[in-house]
């Protein structure tokens, strides 16, 4: 990856891990995908948009880089589906038991598997807000468990799984998915209470995945695979900032950025939605104040069956 000295080339002041609140985590890793390549570059697009974007948010009033955000080292185990997976988990789980709002920004979506494995293991009663064009709900694909299209697999037998956006799956997917927690697309085009059912059925703690191809390919064209008849910008502002405002969420991954150099919108639109996500997070919250992420040391194991827990001393 390309060598960034700081998120949005913000001051040092607000970038050093020790006093910010929020941590973020490249993941440069494109080994499962299918399809469209390039997730891999995700991350320095991601990143290279967000130094060139304005960091006041009008809707909100606020600059929530002055909360603080550290710009990890990028996470760039390739050797194995199974290894990556294990690294995002415990680099994750370190930065939350570090007291650090952890956000990750993919890389292809097998990246959550970790993600999600080690929120799981840090707060009790966890819901899983995944927004995403696909289920992602097989056992395994390609010979492997930890595959782009099994990245909510795991969540779903250990977890409080709520999908939203859904218009893309295998017939397969039917025999594991919750339909009650499933919101389709061609649905939701005409509920106008979705959002409502949604967040009804939220615990008090989420931890939201959002792939970028739940969003509509017009204004979302560059992510591997694009679906017709996603969401639109704004009404995924208004649905984010409920959930941020009416629960606890405990952190969030983006993924699935597939940069094309003659299409910088997503790329731009990817850095504006993470922001905002922050922005909503912290908006009611003084810089001065310090941040509990609520994970109390030697709770371990939340809802996670113990072959997923790890030996570290808490």
């Amino acid at each position: 990856m390309k060598t960034t000295r700081n998120y949005a080339g913000i001051p040092e002041e607000f970038a050093q891990l020790e006093k910010a609140k929020v941590v973020l985590i490249p993941i440069p890793y494109d080994g499962t995908s299918t399809w469209g390549k390039g997730a891999d570059k995700g991350p320095d697009a991601f990143l290279e948009a967000s130094e060139n974007m304005e960091l006041y948010d009008i809707e909100t009033e606020t600059e929530v880089y002055k909360q603080g955000i550290y710009l990890a080292p990028p996470i760039k185990e390739d050797s194995s589906p199974e290894a990556m997976v294990k690294a995002v988990y415990s680099t994750t789980k370190d930065y939350i038991k570090r007291n650090k709002f952890v956000t990750l920004f993919g890389g292809e979506h097998s990246v959550s598997i970790g993600s999600i494995r080690a929120f799981n293991e840090c707060f009790d009663d966890l819901t899983v807000l995944h927004i995403d064009a696909h289920a992602d709900l097989r056992e395994s694909y390609d010979g492997t468990p930890y595959n782009h299209a099994c990245a909510v697999y795991e969540a779903s037998q250990t977890t409080n799984l709520v999908q939203v956006g859904i218009r893309s799956m295998d017939s397969i997917e039917t025999t594991i998915m919750d339909k009650e927690k499933t919101f389709f697309a061609h649905e939701m085009v005409n509920d106008e209470y979705w959002m409502d059912k949604v967040i009804d059925l939220l615990t008090d703690q989420v931890f939201i995945t959002f792939d970028l191809d739940a969003l509509d390919p017009s204004i979302m064209p560059s992510t591997g695979t694009p679906e017709p008849g996603g969401l639109f910008y704004y009404e995924t502002l208004d649905f984010l900032k409920r959930v941020f405002e009416e629960k606890n969420v405990v952190g969030f991954d983006i993924v699935e950025l597939c940069p094309n150099p003659q299409e910088k919108s997503s790329d731009f639109l990817a850095a504006k939605l993470y922001y905002k996500m922050l922005s909503y997070k912290f908006e009611e919250e003084a810089v001065e104040d310090d941040y509990d992420n609520t994970y109390i040391a030697g709770n371990g194991s939340g809802n996670t069956i113990k072959k997923f827990n790890d030996n570290d001393e808490e």
